[in-house]
């Protein structure tokens, strides 16, 4: 695909001042498909993460986007233990509008250009569906229906871990029993993560932009409450589960919950928000530390998928995040460096830089 607006000189400094490894573009004039691959890393093996797709408003928000979650995904993958490095593909358009077969399939030829650098999964806007198309025409392709499917499963299970690891940080105990949890965003993840919850005796309330999400999610759960404004309203626990950006300079000093761990990737809006939870003694999982669950579940595709197996390794994420906030209380800094630091270190070993 041509570059359109971008100056490829300055895409490639970008990409190569935040680590990237690779950045290419893609554009078929027949289906429509814009689309974007980001590569961080390949040390610890080929890049894993999903396709988002989405109307971004403008080509460069696309490109902010994919590098910031390939980025994270490789700092996911490092922390779980993949032997995977990290990856991310976004397709630029409305789904509801914009997607078909011939798109997927040009989508799927594309991915399978890059000869096995990248390997490519459901996420945002993209579906189980979607990837047996895709899978029509690459072999890097996890998350099929006749493989690991819906990742979101093993997702909400691993956020579930990561709250009960936060839980007995805080309150000594990961019992979640009576405790108020706030899940923002109940689509396929959140949807999960609500089950959880109540299962562990939580008192649940959801919030949406979606009316359908919330009509479905009550109709399955009765028991949780729909509120309109969850930053401000009282919880032990605020549970971000939709796009990321939702914790900035705005919505930290109103937020009234003990602890915040969620779904949603790239929750904190700029580098400093950790900071700032921490100045307000609010308890910050970060999220690729507590959403790899996902990640988890596909890659177990790989090796000839087993869910007990993946459920298993997903069940790891509690003793993961206590590591990290332990290590962030005895280095003296928020858990978000704390979980960067471990990752890094990996990849460090693995011959990263």
């Amino acid at each position: 695909m041509t570059a359109s607006v971008f100056d490829r000189g300055s895409i490639e400094r970008q990409a190569r001042a935040q680590g990237h490894e690779q950045v290419v573009f893609h554009r078929d004039e027949a289906t429509g498909l814009k689309a974007i691959i980001a590569i961080y890393s390949t040390a610890l093996g080929p890049a894993l993460g999903g396709t988002r797709f989405y109307p971004y408003a403008r080509e460069g928000d696309a490109l902010d986007d994919v590098l910031a979650l390939a980025k994270g995904m490789a700092y996911k993958n490092a922390l779980a233990g993949l032997d995977l490095g990290g990856g991310k593909a976004v397709i630029i358009g409305d789904p509801a509008t914009g997607r078909s077969e011939a798109l997927l399939r040009a989508y799927g030829r594309f991915v399978q250009s890059l000869d096995g650098r990248y390997i490519t999964a459901c996420d945002v806007g993209t579906s189980v569906a979607d990837m047996d198309v895709v899978a029509t025409q690459s072999r890097f392709v996890t998350g099929r229906s006749a493989g690991a499917g819906d990742s979101s499963v093993l997702t909400a299970f691993g956020v579930f871990q990561g709250m009960r690891a936060c839980a007995e940080h805080r309150w000594g105990t990961p019992e979640l029993t009576g405790r108020r949890v706030g899940v923002v965003g109940v689509g396929k993840v959140g949807r999960h993560l609500v089950g959880h919850l109540l299962g562990a005796g939580a008192e649940v309330v959801i919030s949406d932009v979606d009316a359908v999400a919330v009509a479905r999610t009550t109709a399955d759960h009765p028991g949780v409450t729909v509120v309109t404004d969850p930053v401000t309203t009282p919880l032990d626990i605020f549970a971000p589960c939709a796009l990321g950006g939702v914790l900035d300079d705005e919505t930290v000093p109103a937020l009234r919950a003990e602890i915040v761990c969620g779904a949603a990737n790239n929750q904190l809006a700029h580098p400093g928000v950790d900071e700032l939870l921490e100045q307000r003694g609010i308890l910050y999982a970060p999220d690729y530390l507590v959403n790899a669950g996902g990640v988890i579940q596909v890659s177990d595709e790989l090796r000839g998928f087993d869910f007990a197996r993946a459920r298993r390794k997903a069940s790891a994420i509690f003793d993961t995040t206590k590591a990290v906030l332990a290590l962030a209380g005895a280095e003296g800094v928020p858990p978000a460096t704390a979980a960067d630091r471990v990752a890094e270190r990996r990849l460090a070993a693995a011959g990263r830089r």
